[in-house]
């Protein structure tokens, strides 16, 4: 469980790093939406280029990357295989029962696999290459427009950044109680699925009881440093727009450009 790595930032020093963390949050939202643009072999090998190029540039081991997919793994596998043995076709390989094998449906559960990877991928090198500061300053930033109708930008930009950090602070919680657990001979791997639930069970309430130890240590230090409601706050890291972010928006356009035209083959 302590494998997932999406939520943690990594310190380094690249191209990626030094981009402006506003340009970073909408490239990568953009780039999750273009995925679903992908209809063929050439569109998917396209984007799963450009995602490996940026992780290399990134000067981040890909080996991390690809220890980030085991949790997420039963999740994408489960889906696959809903597409594999699901996809109806006129001509299948194999039939039996309601489970139907078929070009169309191993094509299909490559592409949905592929898909899982490239926005697992460019997420967690959003976050990665970002700490939780630069990312609640930027959903501040790009959601500033609507304080016109009095929407709570601060407030949901802080909520945000604080349910991103805890994803990895839980998990570390719930590695070190089962770890306890197990140093006192309990075995999670043992018996069927319902005696496994119920082995999972001691678990819940510890780790609710950190999660409520870890909320009430962060609010005190908040209102120790006098926080409020952050209106009216200076920022001590002001956010800069550099020429570096304007060519990276101009990849993501000519990658759009090139991606409308591969799918269209």
């Amino acid at each position: 469980m302590n494998k997932l790595i999406i939520g943690r930032y990594l310190p380094g020093d690249s191209i990626i790093y030094r981009l402006d963390p506003r340009g970073k949050f909408l490239i990568t939202f953009y780039f999750i939406g273009i995925v679903f643009l992908a209809n063929n072999v050439a569109s998917y090998g396209f984007l799963l280029l450009f995602v490996l190029f940026a992780v290399y540039i990134s000067k981040i081991n890909l080996g991390f990357f690809i220890k980030g997919l085991r949790p997420m793994l039963w999740l994408i596998l489960f889906t696959v295989l809903l597409q594999l043995f699901f996809t109806p076709s006129d001509n299948p390989m194999w039939h039996w029962g309601i489970f139907t094998l078929s070009t169309d449906g191993m094509r299909i559960a490559a592409y949905i696999f592929i898909r899982f990877v490239l926005i697992i991928f460019i997420s967690t090198l959003l976050t990665l290459t970002t700490t939780p500061i630069e990312i609640s300053d930027s959903i501040e930033s790009i959601l500033k427009p609507l304080k016109v109708i009095k929407f709570p930008v601060t407030q949901v930009a802080l909520m945000l950044s604080i349910a991103l950090r805890f994803v990895p602070l839980l998990i570390d919680e719930t590695t070190k109680i089962m770890d306890a657990q197990r140093a006192r001979g309990v075995d999670f791997g043992e018996g069927g699925i319902m005696q496994r639930i119920k082995s999972f069970v001691p678990i819940l309430i510890p780790l609710f009881v950190s999660s409520f130890s870890i909320a009430y240590d962060l609010a005190i230090a908040m209102e120790s440093r006098g926080y409020k409601d952050g209106e009216g706050r200076s920022k001590y890291r002001v956010l800069s727009w550099s020429k570096r972010d304007y060519m990276s928006l101009i990849v993501m356009l000519l990658i759009t450009i090139i991606l409308l035209f591969i799918r269209s083959y």
